[in-house]
């Protein structure tokens, strides 16, 4: 019999599932716009007869390099030389939607036998509604195949044209280095483009083999690098329009009930102020210069009408410790648990983790223009047809009216996944009948950024013969962030919406990662859904980021529990799981571990996610001021096969730094409805002269190319908590982790 969880989430996909079914897969033109003297050949190539190579990439490029693998996979089945390749940014269209990630995004969800047509159906209405969604590792995941066969069937039309110029037969001829070729004879791609359009593109695509003349696996240079180090790279914030000004804004506290009053004369006092804009929910001032607007805000000393109760992180705390005492929802198991718990000894533990703010480089921002009914929007984004939805809705014209200009990103890991910005700057610029750019200020950024969420986990389990695991139990309590977020980002989107299955309020998304890679004998995983009066979002490896602390301290704490050496009690449980395995082995021999063993400061930790594995080795210790210091970290991953390596290294060093100035930064409290710190100082970040010293190597391996930006958050706390125990005897349950427990 289905569980009522799966008729509820059955009727929600099915929902969606009608709706697929009257939009029955179609083809989709694309919409780009040829310069002068330039062939748009398909989708995501266009070819000038300069020899330009222009690849339109489809994914927002926040840094992690997607300006770079994406058009090297297409340059490597074309044949193109990469000095050759520039990049665009994809315009809204269905071609573009990220098919995968929404494929993903309804894994589990209803019944087994109903899950191939509702990934289908997921796929769908993703493609129907143009989801172009930047996030979740997936890039390269989603979008090497259809690059692969874009640059497949343009390397066969232009040797098709190459083919009819020399009276021979196509399959003769070859690409290579921005030239058909066939013996001695060669001809550019720029000279055969027009022409080559003219043909069909063969039934299959023959896609490039051998391994001679390929680009994919080889370092080669970022496109985006050299713009950003000369300043010419256009970020939303350098946007110049006739006439444009500049406006700053201020929101309530967490959980305000409106705006109640502000001193516009203070404003007016301020030079360069030209104009004060209020809605129920904020306030704004514009200004010939942001400095001016910003200083306006502060003198005008906005109030905005608050709860009687505030959200506050004592009651935050209170509301995760008990929520794990009740129901919750079984979300994954195997094997008879209660029967493994029955009689024996049962170790248990708790873990907690606070709030986590992005606190990209730069903050939330658009720049909005407004002529007549029709609106540009210049802004950072990953999710394009969002904000234009969000745009739109906010003036109440159509989503047609509205031209997204999708900008190089500042940073965002997660954040702007959703940007109120758009919808703000677009009242702006409506209400000021000018060009407006706004720039969220830093302490508004951390006051109102959508937080990693907290959560708290109950670990058990029981040790059989030998130190293994014969029973594991996560009873996870934490808010239900995927639901909430999905609500917001497909407000008014019946179809997307109809996907978003609301089972008793749990989230499966909110125990990402927590199924053990380990072999047990029995497990379960609980989600014990929690609502707080903060909002939540998306954070670089959303759930991971905590799953993985719970899981590789409390593996720890068995092992002392058992007597083993850390590695061992792993690798004798990792015989399901080779890829970690052989990551896990071969940091240990790189890093030179030394048994786990008290006052070796050692500790390790490894996660799977995304398609990719990686294991950490940390060192780290307690300075005099009882502060922790991470003083090498060693990383050994198999991210599949690699498109970039140096790509993929510096996303993993990325990470490492992203997730140990999570553990070791400064706390986010929330104090009646404000959080605090408010100022990126304030967040302790690891600087140059304080980051660890760090070495990646990677696995080669021939399995389908993995995810990279993401994997090596989870598991650097919980091996930096690891080594800390190892250093100091004292085990640290709290991330960020809190030297009051020692």
């Amino acid at each position: 019999m289905p569980s009522r969880r799966q008729i509820l989430v059955g009727g929600g996909i099915g929902a969606g599932l009608l709706i697929a079914w009257g939009v029955w897969p179609r083809s989709y033109a694309p919409n780009l716009i040829a310069s002068t003297g330039e062939t748009i050949v398909n989708g995501f190539l266009k070819i000038a007869e300069s020899g330009v190579v222009t690849v339109v990439v489809p994914q927002a490029e926040t840094g992690q390099g997607v300006y770079t693998a994406l058009p090297q996979i297409l340059a490597d089945e074309l044949g193109a030389d990469w000095r050759t390749i520039a990049v665009e940014a994809a315009p809204i269209n269905p071609i573009y939607a990220n098919r995968l990630l929404a494929g993903e995004g309804v894994e589990g969800h209803g019944p087994d036998f109903l899950s191939v047509p509702i990934r289908w159906a997921a796929q769908e209405i993703a493609m129907r509604d143009a989801l172009m969604i930047t996030g979740g590792s997936s890039s390269v995941r989603a979008f090497e195949w259809p690059l692969r066969e874009a640059g497949a069937a343009a390397r066969a039309l232009l040797c098709k044209a190459a083919a009819r110029r020399w009276d021979a037969d196509w399959l003769a001829c070859d690409t290579a280095e921005g030239f058909v070729v066939r013996g001695d004879e060669k001809l550019r791609f720029g000279a055969l483009a027009a022409e080559a359009v003219e043909f069909k593109v063969p039934d299959p695509i023959p896609l490039r083999g051998g391994l001679e003349n390929r680009l994919t696996g080889k370092s080669l240079p970022r496109l985006d690098v050299p713009a950003k180090l000369d300043g010419s790279a256009m970020f939303a914030a350098d946007i110049r329009l006739p006439d444009l000004v500049y406006a700053a804004i201020r929101q309530g506290p967490i959980g305000h009930r409106g705006l109640k009053g502000y001193d516009r004369k203070a404003a007016d006092a301020v030079t360069g102020v030209l104009a004060v804009v209020d809605t129920p929910r904020w306030v704004a001032t514009v200004a010939t210069n942001w400095w001016a607007a910003n200083r306006a805000l502060d003198a005008m000393r906005p109030r905005f009408a608050m709860p009687a109760e505030s959200a506050d992180s004592g009651a935050i705390a209170d509301s995760l410790r008990g929520a794990i005492d009740g129901d919750g929802v079984r979300f994954a198991s195997a094997g008879d648990l209660a029967a493994a718990y029955r009689g024996k000894t049962v170790h248990t533990a708790d873990y907690s983790v606070g709030l986590a703010v992005h606190a990209p480089l730069e903050t939330l921002c658009a720049t909005a223009h407004l002529r007549g009914d029709r609106l540009e929007l210049w802004i950072p984004t990953q999710a394009p047809g969002l904000a234009r939805a969000a745009a739109a809705r906010a003036l109440e014209i159509s989503e047609a009216n509205v031209t997204v200009h999708p900008m190089l990103v500042g940073g965002s890991f997660g954040r702007l996944l959703e940007n109120e910005a758009a919808g703000q700057a677009a009242i702006l610029a409506a209400k000021m009948r000018r060009p407006v750019q706004l720039v969220w200020s830093r302490a508004e950024d951390i006051a109102h950024d959508l937080y990693r969420p907290p959560a708290f986990a109950r670990m058990s389990a029981q040790l059989g013969p030998g130190g293994l695991v014969q029973g594991w139990l996560a009873k996870i309590a934490a808010p239900a962030t995927a639901l909430e977020q999905s609500h917001r980002m497909f407000a008014g989107n019946p179809g997307l919406r109809g996907l978003i299955p609301d089972a008793d309020g749990a989230d499966r998304v909110a125990v990402a990662g927590a199924v053990p890679p380990y072999g047990f004998p029995a497990f379960a995983v609980d989600h014990h859904p929690v609502e707080i009066a903060v909002p939540t979002g998306h954070w670089r490896s959303g759930a991971h980021s905590y799953t993985a602390f719970f899981t590789e301290c409390f593996i720890d704490e068995l092992a002392q529990e058992a007597g083993l050496d850390p590695l061992g009690f792993r690798m004798q449980m990792l015989g399901s799981n080779p890829r970690l395995a052989r990551c896990l082995s071969t940091v240990s021999a790189k890093g030179g571990w030394e048994g786990g063993g008290g006052g070796s400061g050692q500790g390790l930790a490894c996660h799977s996610m995304a398609g990719s594995h990686i294991a950490l080795l940390a060192e780290a210790h307690v300075d005099a001021a009882q502060k922790v210091i991470v003083d090498r970290v060693i990383a050994v991953a198999d991210c599949g096969r690699v498109i970039n390596p140096d790509l993929v290294r510096q996303q993993i060093e990325g990470g490492i730094l992203f997730g140990i100035a999570a553990a070791t930064g400064a706390p986010i409290a929330i104090e009646r409805g404000q959080a605090v710190p408010r100022n990126f100082a304030q967040l302790e970040v690891p600087r140059l002269a304080t980051a660890p010293e760090i070495r990646i190597e990677l696995i080669r391996s021939a399995e389908p190319a993995g995810g990279a930006s993401e994997i090596a958050v989870p598991p650097i706390a919980p091996a930096i908590a690891n080594a800390i125990a190892a250093a100091s005897g004292r085990r640290l349950r709290t991330l960020p982790l809190s030297l009051g427990e020692l």
